[in-house]
């Protein structure tokens, strides 16, 4: 690893790596992004990454990383050391370079400190000694703002007395150029998600996603929303703050009973966050990998999930205008309310086409999820949808992602590996008629995995399928091998004539 001088990013997330980091990573001085996130690697950090100057991300978190932590520099902007066993003595310098991010990226590791680090290490310019200066300081500031107090007070008095005459039902701005906020009920509710959430304060977090963090918030009339908060430091990075500024541009152009529905925005460089419906049961990939919830989800809870899915998708790339892919359709940005109904999420990557480019652009999307043909075509389609969907609905199907189905699919030993066997074990077998649905979406998935995007149905097509009371003559599950399903040409679909399922 230490000879790969020109690599500038390296993500390696989300696998079973154990053991100690490499002191050779400290020879990769041109290294700009490193996600070692959600392994198991243990042991300290090697004082060799101190050598890591170009470090724009710096992601180890969900792993088993002991002893004292080192201090990274503040160009590593984007930096998340959460959850790892490190020591109570925490570098000052992390306060004061990131303020209240540290708690974020800081926050659980429960094997020190009894699960908290509230104690910094001392730091010499704040010590005792400095007390005298800092009361001489107060005693300049405290007057300077108590004028300004007055100054801010006095407009924002203004400015109400100027809204009760200009008010109507829809309220955009707040504080003149200050705030850009969004309308909730009629009302603007900045102060609300403030008071609701304590400042964003980490207790309300309910989940980290690729570029901010999610927080569940009670409104005082009762009603429960959830917010997604790009951190600061995090803003002021322009990729992630183009995706979170895609999120708000696609959400508001559409609606859909199965599309995450947007309250609201504030785009601000101090403060980010987007204001959704609160689904209550989580990701569709939670409630999946739990075995309690995973139960709770029956044969027809997930037929119905799937179809969901499909119409969602189908709405996307052929009833809005310009088309809108996209591109990260995966279990955990399938959300699931209290009834179990899914909700498509995360609009973060979406791309809007425009018929009139190459819509060539870098990959982007989930491993194990993203179409074959986007590695070395870079040209984004609808069918970068249609392949993810065909792996979700197996997933659902399974209970597990298809990693290894999809491997053996190609090998003749597929011919003799019946359609029950891979499904569900922890659910009883599913009754007659729910045997169609599951026979239906298998044969679809299995269609929308056809390595050729040529010979994969449009999402319009599978979901008039699905709302067709047409049901295929299925035979027994047990009699039908997933090479069937994988050759068979049950249905004719409307691909320019050409395309069967």
């Amino acid at each position: 690893m230490g000879m790969l001088k020109s690599l500038f990013k390296m993500d390696l997330s989300r696998n079973q790596i154990s053991g100690p980091i490499p002191s050779t990573i400290g020879n990769l001085t041109g290294l700009q992004a490193l996600m070692l996130s959600a392994n198991q690697i243990n042991c300290s950090i090697p004082v060799e990454m101190e050598n890591l100057k170009n470090l724009d991300f710096l992601f180890l978190d969900q792993n088993n990383l002991t002893g004292n932590l080192p201090f990274f520099s503040p160009y590593s902007m984007g930096l998340n050391l959460s959850y790892n066993s490190f020591n109570c003595a925490i570098p000052c310098q992390y306060y004061y370079y990131y303020s209240h991010y540290a708690y974020d990226m800081l926050f659980g590791n429960k094997d020190s400190c009894n699960g908290s680090f509230k104690v910094f290490a001392p730091c010499p310019e704040f010590s005792p000694t400095t007390n005298k200066s800092r009361i001489t300081k107060l005693e300049i500031l405290v007057p300077i703002a108590i004028f300004l107090g007055f100054i801010v007070l006095g407009g924002f008095l203004h400015s109400r007395c100027k809204v009760k005459k200009t008010q109507s039902n829809s309220k955009e701005t707040k504080n003149g150029n200050l705030f850009s906020i969004w309308n909730y009920d009629g009302h603007i509710a900045y102060e609300d998600i403030i008071e609701a959430t304590e400042d964003f304060d980490i207790k309300y977090c309910i989940g980290t996603g690729g570029y901010g963090s999610v927080y569940k918030a009670k409104l005082p009339g009762g009603k429960v929303i959830a917010l997604k908060k790009l951190h600061q430091l995090e803003a002021e990075n322009p990729t992630f703050d183009m995706s979170f500024k895609n999120e708000v541009k696609v959400l508001t152009k559409i609606r859909h009973r199965n599309i995450i529905k947007l309250h609201g925005f504030c785009l601000h460089k101090r403060c980010m966050f987007l204001v959704y419906e609160y689904m209550e049961r989580g990701s569709l990939f939670y409630v999946l990998s739990n075995d309690v919830e995973a139960i709770e989800l029956d044969w027809s809870k997930r037929v119905t999930i799937i179809k969901g899915i499909a119409h969602a998708l189908s709405y996307m790339h052929h009833e809005c205008i310009p088309t809108i892919v996209h591109r990260d359709i995966t279990s955990n940005n399938i959300l699931l309310n209290s009834k179990l109904e899914a909700f498509v999420s995360d609009f973060g990557t979406a791309k809007l086409l425009d018929p009139d480019s190459s819509n060539q652009t870098l990959v982007a999307g989930t491993y194990g999820y993203i179409a074959p043909e986007l590695a070395y075509t870079m040209k984004v389609t609808e069918k970068c949808d249609v392949y993810s969907f065909g792996v979700v609905a197996l997933e659902i199907l399974m209970g597990r992602h298809p990693t290894e189905l999809l491997t053996s699919l190609a090998s003749p030993s597929s011919q003799n590996v019946m359609l029950h066997e891979i499904l569900d074990q922890r659910l009883p077998p599913p009754n007659h008629l729910v045997a169609q649905d599951i026979f239906l979406v298998a044969t679809i998935a299995f269609a929308c995995l056809q390595i050729k995007p040529k010979s994969q149905p449009t999402m319009k097509c599978v979901s008039q399928e699905f709302i067709s009371r047409k049901k295929p003559i299925a035979k027994p599950l047990h009699v039908i091998s997933l090479w069937q399903l994988r050759n068979q040409e049950m249905y004719k679909v409307g691909l320019d004539d050409e395309t069967q399922l």
